[in-house]
Parts: C-alpha cells; structure tokens; sequence
C-alpha cells in the first residue's frame, strides 16, 4: 500500500519525467502567453496534451495562412504585400480557435487557483520521490537564474535542469524544426562572415517569425517553474517537520 495516500485535491504529482504542481498564477498572465502562442499558457497550467494540440495546431494553420508572413510585411510597412500572402480562408478557420486558447487559458486559471487554495487548506501529503526503470524524479531545491541561463543558451535545457522532460523534450525538439526550415544557422553562420544579403536571403521568415515567442515564454517558464518546485520543496519539508518533529508529546532535548 502506498505510503502516499490519493488526497480529495493532490497539491503535486510526481512521475518519472515530470512534477505537475497546483500552484497559483495570475490569469492575465496565461492569458498573454495563450495570446502571443496558442498553446503556452495551458503548458505554464502543466495541461500538456491540450497545449501539445493547440501548439502543432498554430504551427499547421500559421503555416497554411502565412500569417507570420503577413505579420512581419505589417511591421515592415508592405501593408499591400501582407494581403498578398495572407490566405483569408485558412485565416477564418484559425481566429476562433486562437480566441479559445485565450479565454481557456484565463478560464482555467481562475478554477486552478480556486482548487490550489482547498489543496493547500486540505494540506495534502506530497510526495517527495518518485523511482522508475526510466528515471528518477524528486523534490529538490534549484536554482531559478540557473534554470534561465540554459534556456538562453538552448531552449529546453533549462526545463531539463528543473526535470519537466516532457515539456523540455517537446521544447528543444520543436526548437530544432523551426531552426533547421527557417534556416536561422545559416543566416546566423554568413552574418558573422559579413555576408549580409546572402543572410537575408536564405532566411525564411515564415519560420523564423516563431522564435520571439517562443524564446521570451521559454525563459519565463524555466524561470517560474524553477521558483514553484522550490516552494514546493519546502512545503513537503515543512510538513514532514511538523508530523514528526511538533508532536504534542515530542520532548526538546535540553
């Protein structure tokens, strides 16, 4: 029988690749990260297959209606141009479900927080390990700007140092897709040489769009996810202390 019995509301799970922490945000701010990319803010809510979806969802639709084409002829000023490459029809099928990601990110954090504030009063044991034939996973305290720096460097690693394998995975092999068809190594290789309309050139914005979203949620994420697990650490240490070291008939040793 597990030491660990199932509470009414768990405050965290952990498996072998992943900590899934109730843990209070702000709704305004999911709701930022649902709107620069559909998907995001349901992954800083830890609910991976819907973001999973709504991400490879805005990579299919974004490509068919190219709209980061049309986005970046917008900011160039070529108005005419971005209402050449838009494709209307796919732009139609994708408003209402970029509108869903928004208002069901800022939905679910409203009730994620209700639920943290019962799992929190409920005062749920946690569980502080957990062992498999793939991995190990446990409660631990790490640093937030370590969890930053990695990410700035490559994202994903960052997630990979506070153990989210599976966002971490996802991350850094999506990373890899977006810079390998938007040709940025090259672009980035031939910039250093001086080789600046070539650069421009073989660029593909279409692809490169992406990044900026993706690398600013990166860092944010690692960052806050970093700073969650610890709080989450001293929560499951703090209650530990207290049921073996602040019973009633506990004596201080003088």
């Amino acid at each position: 029988m597990s030491q660990y019995p199932q509470a009414r509301r768990p405050r965290a799970h952990l498996s072998q690749f992943t900590t899934t922490v109730f843990y209070p945000r702000n709704p305004w701010v999911v709701a930022f990260f649902s709107f620069s990319y559909p998907g995001f803010g349901h992954l800083l809510l830890h609910r991976y297959i819907a973001g999973f979806i709504l991400i490879l969802w805005e990579t299919f639709i974004n490509q068919s209606a190219k709209i980061n084409l049309g986005i970046f002829y917008t900011l160039s000023g070529d108005f005419s141009k971005a209402m050449d490459v838009i494709d209307e029809q796919w732009l139609m099928v994708y408003v209402a479900i970029y509108m869903f990601g928004i208002w069901d990110g800022y939905r679910q954090t409203v009730d994620m927080n209700k639920q943290c504030i019962l799992a929190d009063r409920e005062d749920a044991p946690l569980q502080p390990i957990a062992m498999g034939a793939w991995d190990i996973n446990f409660l631990d305290k790490r640093k937030p700007w370590v969890a930053l720096l990695w990410s700035v460097l490559f994202p994903g690693l960052g997630h990979l140092y506070i153990h989210k394998v599976i966002v971490g995975f996802f991350i850094f092999a999506y990373t890899v897709v977006i810079l390998y068809f938007g040709h940025l190594p090259q672009a980035i290789h031939l910039t250093m040489l001086g080789d600046f309309d070539v650069a421009k050139q073989i660029l593909h914005m279409q692809w490169a769009m992406y990044l900026p979203s993706i690398y600013f949620f990166i860092h944010y994420d690692a960052y806050v996810g970093a700073i969650d697990y610890n709080i989450l650490f001293e929560k499951e240490m703090k209650k530990f202390l207290r049921e073996n070291y602040q019973k009633n008939e506990f004596k201080f040793p003088f």
